[in-house]
């Protein structure tokens, strides 16, 4: 946006501060067509560099300064990390369709953190345009170019329009060029420069000092830098003018043509272009003497324009206007379209403010028109902009804020200094400050907004008569980014409130009651009492035996009021919390919270002579989705007699209910449990996972005292049997990567391919099963099918045993860790996988391994494969006697292995 940056020597590289750059930015690239200029917009860079290259016949070209200059190219960075490329159409790289189609190819490179790769970008724009005037000149911030229609020479080779008088400049006119153009068997071979005095460069001369010298199908192309020592300053009304006078000589055969051109841009400087603190004026002399040879000049067209592109005049931010000697800009400072830059000198902060005005004239003189391009980056004197803080605190928030501005966007707030610290943003939020940075409409200007609660220790508080005094005392630590230039601003708060007491609430508790205090505080405070979580109203009041005595009130609650919270049972008494809250009843925001929690002596279980047992569950505040009616005894049948939303009352007898007995030296314990059937456990609606419950019941009975008891004896009805019932058991076999056995293959791995000097490592077990089983391998063996019946057939392990060698199979055992529970539920084994090849030449084979298992009974293991794996680890043949069958079989299989 209207800035140039300093460019390198050898390469173009573009670089913004970013202090994220970290991470690369996505990067947006738009061209469109401008007239007689091409506009690329790239951004946001993020902090990377920018490498350009031209590209023409396939060939890449990277840019230099001189060359950019040379060949009608340039580019501007703004502080927001955005880049406009702009290029001439007729730019040394365009691929030229008789001038009427121009189309321009480039290669963007954004590179800067070694730990990201370069970004390659490809850039192609065709633009078209084709109401060439007789003369078009574009001065740019470093180049200047003009290109004229081509004309022809004599028969005799003789200049073939003879000069004006008082207008060197003009050897020829549109109508003569039109009716002779200079054709294409014409070549440049002599530059004449005038600084005003004449200098004669040979065209090859010319190009190697960086000028641009060419023709296209129909026009002559003359450009040179501005600072070019074939540039020459000239005053026109009182404005300074870089002034490019040329004189082309072609040649064919024994003619000679002469094409005269001349450019003129405006040099910035006070004549040119006024300040105020809030208005930028440009002048521009209307008759601009260079370009113009008489006064007949007719205006006919001006447009003006921000970056390169006009502006629509219902949205033009500037005023555009003229006088009898000049055509007016006036640009508000903070126009879109610029930008500002933070400056300090000596920790005062300064503003400058930068943009690119565009005017754009055409006018006609003797039937010859001109098209005149000026972009001219205007960048202001440094503004004095005194920074202020506006204080936002609305006491009755009880919290300091405060705005800090305005600040251009290239400034960052680092740190913030209280009386006795320095916190980082990043400290500030996390003890509970509100930093923010808020941005302009058209993200010219930001500040800084901050938000500190009166109860923070960085505020200090001061007493008087009746009322409080909040101050608090910060400096701002800022820094320009580009330049890393700190500098700070110092800000004091202050805020008077009213000397108000809040309510407050405090209490005690006996042996069975709380006792609730709360104390009205201030009159200005309105306030409403909660319970638990019920409003104390005055019948709710009257039930807690509430007293009033101007300055404060008084409630007893029983322990065990509906509006206490159960938060712990013990054998011998419980534990509950009573909650008070006082709120505003306009904001429904509590001032007070208090809770208070005691133990109450309470028996919940009582134990009688006769055996039988009484207790009461309470549902505690852990398990709020508990129903008191779902608890149970051991015995899931046994359920309360009496249950609400809070409780639940046994009432069982000591050889009921699943109670259980344990003879003590000197006593009987009988014991039973209160908890929420399983079923019932699994149907929780809840997603999140609660305390489960569980009450134990413990009643003890003193041997040494007798008590008279009688009973009846009956026959039994029938002989305790047990039921046979049926489950099932699974079985996974799974493939190690390595001796370890702590790492897997998964399922979806397969087909797994291994080498042949490589060993396979197979774990088999036994999935959730009780540790009173054991797993057996009885038969492994490997087909090339995943038919276990196929053929060919490997044997691996027969009867429990590895089978004869070659093929060998070894054992591994297997300890107790984090994964294994049971040792005994796991098999492991080791084969290498020569075992499988057919022959030596065959060594693409896909395998699957398949196991006969056996479930033992650890308790009774009958005999044969329940007795363990082969005693003799030579006993590779397997031949051992099975003499009961085993308690259950099952088949597992894994595969495919590829050999390779």
């Amino acid at each position: 946006m209207g800035h140039s940056l300093g460019l390198g020597w050898f390469i173009l590289l573009i670089a913004v501060m970013n202090t994220e750059a970290q991470k690369r930015p996505p990067l947006n690239i738009t061209a469109q067509c401008l007239g007689n200029v091409m506009r690329v917009d790239v951004g946001p860079l993020g902090g990377n560099l920018l490498k350009i290259t031209a590209v023409m016949n396939n060939t890449a070209i990277p840019l230099t300064p001189s060359l950019a200059s040379q060949c009608g190219i340039s580019v501007k960075i703004d502080l927001l990390g955005n880049a406009l490329i702009y290029a001439s159409l007729q730019n040394c790289f365009a691929h030229n369709v008789d001038d009427k189609e121009f189309t321009t190819a480039l290669h963007l490179r954004l590179h800067g953190n070694q730990m990201l790769e370069d970004e390659v970008y490809q850039v192609v724009k065709t633009c078209r345009y084709t109401p060439w005037a007789f003369r078009e000149i574009v001065c740019d911030h470093n180049y200047m170019e003009v290109s004229v229609k081509r004309a022809a020479a004599d028969d005799y080779g003789l200049p073939a329009y003879s000069k004006q008088q008082g207008s060197p400049e003009f050897a020829y006119t549109r109508q003569a060029a039109e009716k002779h153009p200079i054709d294409a068997g014409y070549r440049i071979t002599t530059v004449v420069f005038f600084t005003p005095e004449e200098r004669i460069m040979k065209a090859t001369e010319a190009h190697q000092r960086g000028y641009g010298v060419g023709n296209t199908p129909t026009r002559v192309i003359l450009r040179t830098s501005r600072s070019a020592l074939a540039t020459y300053t000239q005053t026109v009304a009182g404005v300074p003018m870089k002034v490019f006078k040329t004189s082309t000589i072609f040649e064919k055969q024994w003619l000679t043509a002469r094409v005269d051109a001349v450019a003129a841009c405006p040099v910035l400087d006070g004549h040119s272009v006024s300040f105020t603190p809030t208005m930028i004026t440009w002048r521009l002399p209307q008759h601009i003497d260079p370009l113009m040879s008489s006064g007949r000049v007719q205006l006919l067209e001006v447009y003006l324009g921000i970056n390169g592109q006009r502006l629509d005049p219902t949205q033009m931010p500037a005023k555009l206007s003229a006088d009898d000697s000049y055509i007016i800009v006036q640009i508000p400072v903070g126009a879109d379209g610029g930008y500002f830059k933070s400056h300090i000198q000596g920790n005062r902060y300064l503003l400058s403010y930068t943009i690119e005005p565009m005017l754009e004239l055409l006018w006609t003189e003797d039937g010859e028109d001109t098209r005149y391009k000026v972009l001219f980056p205007i960048t202001t004197p440094l503004l004095s902009l005194n920074l202020q803080v506006f204080d936002n605190t609305v006491p009755k928030q009880r919290v300091f804020k405060v705005v800090l501005g305005h600040f251009a966007p290239d400034v960052a707030l680092m740190n913030i200094t209280f009386p006795s610290e320095v916190l980082t943003i990043a400290q500030c939020h996390a003890r509970g400050f509100n930093v923010r940075e808020q941005v302009s409409p058209n993200s010219s200007l930001k500040v800084f907004t901050l938000e500190v609660p009166f109860t923070d220790p960085a505020v200090l508080q001061s007493r008087g008569m009746g009322f409080i005094v909040y101050s608090l005392h910060l400096t701002f630590g800022l820094l320009v980014l580009n330049e890393f230039a700190p500098f700070s601003h110092t800000a004091y708060l202050e805020a008077t409130l009213e000397d108000r007491v809040p309510p407050s609430v405090s209490g005690g508790c006996d042996y069975q009651n709380f006792y609730v205090l709360v104390k009205h505080g201030t009159s200005d405070f309105n306030f409403q009492a909660m319970v638990g979580k019920r409003l104390l109203t005055p019948g709710l009041a009257q039930q807690y035996g509430y007293t009033e005595n101007g300055t404060h009130f008084n409630l007893v609650v029983p322990f065990a009021a509906p509006d206490v919270e159960f938060e712990a049972i013990t054998p011998t008494s419980i534990r509950t919390r009573i909650d008070v809250i006082l709120k505003d009843p306009d904001t429904n925001v509590p001032i007070t919270d208090f809770s208070m929690a005691c133990n109450f002596f309470s028996p919940l279980t009582e134990c009688f002579p006769n055996g039988t047992i009484t207790t009461l569950a309470v549902k505690l505040e852990s398990v709020p989705s508990l129903n008191p009616s779902e608890l149970t005894l051991h015995d899931p049948t046994c359920g309360p007699v009496y249950s609400d939303d809070r409780y639940a009352y046994f009432v069982f007898t000591a050889n009921s209910c699943g109670t259980t007995r344990k003879f003590l030296p000197n006593a009987m314990l009988y014991e039973n449990d209160i908890s929420v059937p399983h079923d019932l456990e699994t149907k929780s609606p809840s997603d999140s996972e609660e305390a489960e419950f569980a009450l134990k019941v413990s009643c003890y009975y003193d041997l040494n005292t007798t008590h008279a008891v009688s009973f009846h004896t009956r026959p039994r009805r029938s002989e305790p049997y047990a039921e046979n019932a049926k489950g099932q058991l699974q079985v996974a076999m799974r493939l190690s990567l390595d001796d370890s056995f702590s790492e897997f293959y998964r399922l979806e791995d397969s087909p797994i391919m291994n080498y042949l000097q490589q060993p396979l490592y197979f774990e088999v077990e036994l999935m959730s099963a009780t540790n009173q089983v054991s797993l057996e391998l009885e038969n492994c063996w490997a087909t090339l099918d995943e038919d276990k019946m196929s053929q060919p057939r490997w044997d691996l392990i027969i009867n429990g045993c590895p089978h004869t060698d070659p093929h060998h199979v070894v054992f591994h055992p297997v300890w107790t860790d984090a994964r294994v529970q049971h040792p005994s539920h796991f098999k492991r084994f080791e084969v290498q996988m020569f075992a499988f090849a057919e022959n030596e030449e065959d060594l693409s084979l896909q395998v699957f391994v398949h196991c006969d298992v056996v479930i033992c009974d650890t308790r009774n293991p009958l005999g044969g494969i329940c007795n363990g794996q082969c005693s003799d680890p030579e006993n590779r043949k397997g031949k051992r006697h099975i003499s009961e069958e085993p308690s259950s079989k099952s088949f597992v299989t894994f595969g495919p292995v590829i050999m390779s």
